[in-house]
């Protein structure tokens, strides 16, 4: 009986964060936001980048999607002028963060998949890549659900023409 019961639970629990939406990131509030950008004024020119890397990072993690547009706009105009291959597979993939916050699933996936080609084996890029993923097979979930109801409601509209129509022959 446990083990009916066990995987039970993992059935349920599975399909709960399936439907829930739970989201393996961690999210950032604005005290921290306006202590990076406290941190970037006051920056020597050798700790800029450090320090407006950080400013981005805590940008895509932001609940506010005005902070996620800015983390993103910072790292596309970063992106070009970094050399070094660990700083460019780090903007890449807080790149892919802050569309992933923004629900742009695409060039999330593209950059993350990006990231894994640099570094196969990173932890961080393969659960965003798996979150990625399960916030696509839900909307396909959704969407395919919307799309159903709406055949059905435009079957159950023809069957009540279709009735009303023999009722008057």
């Amino acid at each position: 009986m446990s083990k009916l019961e066990a995987k039970l639970g993992k059935v349920v629990d599975s399909v709960g964060n399936f439907f829930s939406g739970t989201d393996p990131l961690p999210w950032c509030d604005s005290q921290i936001i306006a202590g990076c950008e406290r941190e970037v004024s006051g920056a020597s020119s050798e700790h800029m980048n450090e320090c407006l890397l950080r400013l981005s990072w805590a940008l895509v993690h932001s609940k506010q999607p005005h902070d996620v547009q800015r983390g993103i706009a910072m790292l596309q105009g970063s992106l070009p002028e970094t050399n070094d291959p660990l700083h460019q597979r780090e903007k890449l993939y807080l790149l892919a963060v802050g569309y992933y916050r923004s629900a742009d699933y695409s060039n999330s996936r593209e950059l993350v998949d990006t990231c894994l080609q640099i570094a196969p084996d990173w932890r961080q890029a393969l659960t965003l890549k798996k979150s990625i993923e399960n916030k696509i097979k839900k909307d396909g979930v959704i969407g395919l659900g919307i799309a159903a109801t709406a055949v059905g409601a435009v079957g159950l509209i023809a069957g009540g023409i279709a009735a009303a129509v023999s009722r008057k022959k």
